[in-house]
């Protein structure tokens, strides 16, 4: 690291599993071929994942389906290079999205979710994770054999603690009483998509798990790198981003809420510090968020994300910050 900056640490939720308040996203790393063109190599994302310890980074979050496996390969090869001990990080990965051809290679059916969790433990080298996740909601698969299967992996060893992403507040409400009354494992954790560009999970979803105790941990903390670029020039904003990354992101934010990328540029200006800095910081501040999950692909990425842990933005900054904010359409 260049500075002294390191993270600190939080209980996830209401267990006493402590997590550093960043998590690294491991999709960046893998297969280009099997992903996106950003993706990097595991001799490239190296050094980065060793930043990210050097700076006291525990907590590692990837699923089977970033680059169809190859990013659980290289996350359980970098992890174990790194650290000495297992017990020293914590890992976590999802099912949900099809993984082959076939009519049972996918969804969270028992037989998909056994299957799935003994093939990312293959791929990890691992024999266990510490939070195990469902990518999605399976309307096709009742929610009791789901969660009745995902009790089975815990009892069995394979997975310390589970938790969700992405789905509506009344299925996750669902699926915790569906726990509750069967005497099976609760959710501990959600992962869902919460930044300053969009911020629909603040009306039920967030409130539903402080109410409960459930840590939030949320994708893309940075609106696929928007509040990051904000106060760049159009061109400057857009350079280097794939085609298809670019649709991507445009489907997600449109063109972004200028309003709001011009007040994250003027409240970086006024702290001196980089945009990503007070997105991460404005995310970091917000009551039940436990860890955002950082993706990085160079070391700026990596050194804001623990820098942002340090800065405490005043409420009228906050408020400067979010009042412009107009209601969006659910995007999952």
């Amino acid at each position: 690291m260049g500075g002294a900056n390191r993270v600190q640490y939080v209980r996830l939720g209401r267990t006493g599993l402590k997590v550093s308040r960043i998590c690294l996203g491991m999709m960046s790393y893998g297969d280009r071929g099997k992903s996106a063109g950003w993706v990097l190599t595991e001799d490239a994302a190296e050094p980065l994942v060793r930043r990210a310890v050097d700076a006291g980074v525990t907590f590692f979050d990837t699923a089977d389906m970033y680059s169809l496996g190859t990013s659980e390969e290289v996350t359980g090869r970098l992890l174990g290079k790194i650290f000495s001990r297992r017990d020293d990080y914590v890992l976590a990965t999802k099912v949900f999205f099809p993984m082959g051809s076939g009519p049972n290679d996918g969804g969270l059916s028992r037989k998909h979710i056994h299957a799935a969790i003994d093939e990312s433990l293959r791929r990890l080298g691992t024999d266990h994770v510490d939070l195990y996740q469902i990518h999605r909601w399976d309307d096709q698969t009742p929610i009791e054999e789901t969660m009745e299967a995902l009790h089975e992996v815990v009892r069995a060893g394979k997975a310390r603690y589970i938790g969700a992403s992405s789905m509506a507040a009344w299925q996750f409400a669902k699926a915790q009483h569906t726990a509750d009354v069967s005497g099976w494992t609760r959710f501990v954790s959600m992962q869902n998509h919460y930044n300053l560009l969009y911020r629909e999970e603040e009306r039920e979803m967030i409130p539903l798990c402080r109410d409960q105790g459930v840590g939030v941990i949320p994708w893309s903390p940075l609106a696929r790198g928007l509040v990051a670029r904000a106060g760049a020039t159009e061109a400057a904003a857009t350079a280097r981003v794939s085609s298809g990354d670019a649709d991507r992101r445009e489907a997600l934010y449109g063109r972004g809420d200028e309003r709001i990328l011009r007040r994250v540029a003027h409240v970086a200006n006024e702290c001196v510090l980089p945009p990503a800095q007070i997105g991460l910081a404005w995310l970091l501040s917000k009551s039940g968020v436990t860890a955002p999950i950082v993706g990085a692909t160079k070391e700026r990425h990596i050194d804001d994300a623990v820098a942002a842990v340090d800065v405490s933005l005043t409420e009228n900054q906050i408020e400067y910050l979010e009042e412009p904010y107009q209601p969006q359409t659910i995007r999952m």
